[in-house]
């Protein structure tokens, strides 16, 4: 038999997740992340969820990681010095930048800009020019170069870039200019803007490219061990890791282009989130991936979640395709405070993460968390994972008794405050995807997942009007599922700067077809033929005098009038307006996809519609200003077409979910809760 292993690493928890492709069984596991050395976990829980489930290493066929490494080590500044060789003339590009300052009105007199990744002393000047139309300008003088070099040798820098003027168009001049480096800088990394973003725009082409070569000898180290234990451990399988995008890139990929990781860990939630949504027929989709320290959320229309040509993390947003996800530091650990200089309650940022963790996880908090106040309102039972970790009640109302005697408030209203500030907090990203993107929240389900997501789930919907809430087998470790079921991406290309009264249907497809044959053959070296690819043709539009791009769709071969038709359409759903000026296509992308994970969705008994078989007890909990009399459910004993009423707790190996006052959950064939009003 051959199993295929989703691992995905949280701030608080590392999720495992292993399927029989055969059959489509599934068995999961969670264990406590190592911030310190995050693949201490992934290996070591690998092992315990594989002894666990009697099966042995080698049947062990694909092993699927979504990883944080590259987005910590830019958020901590854990990063590489970086060298940069830039056209002569343009030694200050990272220090311009685009002049954009964030904030409102006089925002430039308190923005702190930060440091650019690649500093100015650490950046010198190539003797060389290509011009716009890919002809030399000016040779390379390689002797200068050399005499140049030795300046990146006294900075000490770990990684070098290199990203010269046109280099998109003609890249004789970066490869060069690479393997002189690598003769004078031997064992430094060096990154090429012509491979890591063939695209016009010297700034965001350097920035790109710097930011690959930052995190690359941390992503390369990581990336390394884990290979080395997963051999040492016995299993022949292939290390995949999980793209900024939704896709999968091998491990030598990945330790050249890691720029492309920056939002791995996201990104399996929403993989597995499209994965639910397909088994449940729900094609609409609100996502809300509530871990230990932050909660993510996307918006997934007609099964496929919007992408964007950028990823941000922190201050920094490079020109790389990612999942449209918005992030907010609200999550089962964070901390509530009232500050004393505003006397109202705050929830987060700021987590206990793993360690000390929540009061009630006794390991040593005793700062209030969400965790501590759903555990005294009575929304979490004190055994969890499976009866293995049991909760210290009496300690998380010591913890929220702080912020009710900082509020002069009874115990159960500041329990019941945090909830509110934090589901706010969610609130307010989730119309970040919907309502400011032009969609109606209520004509899309909410798919409540992470380890605190479905505790949330009910009240978000109401606030949103999003109904059912979806809420899938094995929530707590859905982002793993992602991992698991999403398959190998390859993508390249090139930009096309033509208006689209300059150019024809010929031209754009000679294009194409030359980035497909490219994409075809990388992925084809990965071991997928070409029979069995799936290939995506975007063309990124915008109106003649635009500084954005918008990304269409475009079928292979299909006229550009279509294409331009629905940018028309995007353009007056996003702003409410068009230009009357001509359409220009920018880029020419192509995606090719490797063959699709053959995992099926198990479907469960069907029962009579009764929950009682399930019931494991009574429970008291608060709810909407009072005790409530409710009862707890175990949720591997429903059966298909169960209809459990609020209010209701129902609790699995790793999640629990919550059913309020006036709402039932009635269970699907393939065991997900559907919440209603009821």
């Amino acid at each position: 038999m051959s199993y295929r292993l989703g691992v995905d690493v949280g701030g608080t928890f590392t999720d495992l997740l292993v399927i029989d492709e055969a059959t489509g069984r599934t068995v999961r596991d969670k264990v406590p992340s190592t911030p310190d050395d995050p693949s201490r976990a992934v290996v070591s829980g690998a092992r315990q969820l594989c002894e666990a489930a009697g099966i042995g290493a080698a049947e062990v066929g694909m092993f699927l990681h979504g990883t944080t490494v590259a987005t910590n080590a830019v958020l901590e500044g854990k990063i590489a010095r970086v060298g940069l060789i830039v056209t002569e003339g343009y030694r200050h590009i990272l220090q311009i930048a685009r002049s954009l300052v964030p904030g409102g009105l006089a925002a430039w007199i308190i923005w702190p800009k930060p440091q650019p990744l690649a500093p100015l002393e650490a950046t010198i000047e190539a003797v060389e020019r290509i011009g716009a139309d890919g002809a030399v300008v000016r040779p390379l003088d390689e002797a200068k170069l050399r005499q140049s070099l030795e300046t990146l040798r006294r900075e000490r820098v770990e990684a070098v870039t290199v990203c010269l003027m046109n280099a998109y168009v003609n890249a004789a001049h970066e490869r060069r200019v690479a393997a002189i480096v690598a003769e004078e800088l031997p064992g430094i990394p060096v990154s090429i803007s012509a491979d890591i973003l063939p695209e016009m725009q010297e700034y965001e082409r350097a920035l790109t490219t710097v930011a690959n070569s930052a995190v690359r000898p941390t992503v390369s180290r990581y990336v390394g061990n884990l290979d080395r234990e997963l051999k040492a451990w016995g299993t022949p399988a292939k290390l995949n890791l999980l793209r900024s995008d939704g896709g999968l890139m091998t491990a030598d990929k990945s330790c050249e282009a890691p720029v492309n990781l920056l939002m791995s860990g996201p990104a399996g939630g929403v993989a597995g989130a499209v994965w639910v949504a397909r088994n449940a027929g729900f094609p609409n989709v609100l996502t809300l991936d509530m871990g230990g320290t932050s909660t993510d959320v996307a918006l997934i229309e007609d099964f496929q979640p919007k992408l964007r040509r950028e990823t941000s993390v922190g201050h920094l947003t490079v020109r790389a395709s990612s999942l449209d996800v918005k992030t907010v530091g609200a999550g089962g650990g964070s901390i509530a405070a009232v500050p004393e200089l505003t006397g109202a309650l705050r929830v987060g940022p700021q987590s206990a993460g793993a360690v000390p963790g929540p009061a009630a996880y006794g390991k040593g908090g005793t700062e209030p968390t969400v965790t501590d106040a759903n555990v005294v309102l009575g929304y979490l039972p004190e055994d969890l994972l499976g009866g293995t970790f049991r909760l210290d009640r009496e300690a998380a109302r010591r913890a929220v008794q702080k912020i009710a005697d900082a509020l002069g408030i009874g115990l159960m209203e500041a329990a019941a405050g945090i909830i509110a500030i934090v589901n706010e907090n969610m609130f307010g990203a989730l119309r970040l995807v919907s309502v400011q993107q032009g969609y109606d929240p209520r004509d899309f389900a909410l798919m409540p997942f992470g380890g605190a997501g479905p505790l949330h789930g009910n009240a978000m919907a109401r606030l949103m009007g999003s109904w059912p809430v979806i809420v899938p087998v094995s929530p707590g470790v859905l982002c793993a599922y992602g991992d698991a079921t999403t398959r190998l991406r390859v993508d390249a290309q090139r930009s096309f700067n033509r208006l689209v009264t300059d150019t024809c249907d010929a031209e754009v497809g000679a294009v194409i077809d030359e980035i497909i044959a490219q994409v075809t053959a990388e992925l084809e070296a990965e071991g997928v033929p070409a029979a069995d690819q799936e290939l995506r043709v975007e063309l990124d539009m915008r109106y003649a005098g635009q500084a954005f791009e918008l990304p269409m769709f475009s079928p292979r071969g299909g006229p550009i009038a279509d294409v331009v038709a629905r940018f028309d359409a995007e353009h007056k759903r996003l702003f409410t307006f068009n230009l009357e000026v001509p359409q220009e296509i920018v880029n020419i992308r192509v995606i090719a996809l490797g063959t699709a994970a053959r995992v099926e969705a198990e479907e469960i008994p069907r029962g009579d519609g009764n929950p009682t078989a399930a019931r494991v007890k009574d429970h008291q909990l608060w709810m909407d200003g009072a005790a409530r009399d409710g009862t707890i459910y175990d949720r591997a004993r429903l059966r298909a077409g169960d209809i459990v009423r609020g209010p209701a707790i129902v609790t699995e190996m790793d999640s629990t979910t919550l059913i309020h006052i006036g709402h039932t959950g009635e269970v699907d064939s393939f065991g997900n809760i559907l919440i209603r009003p009821e």
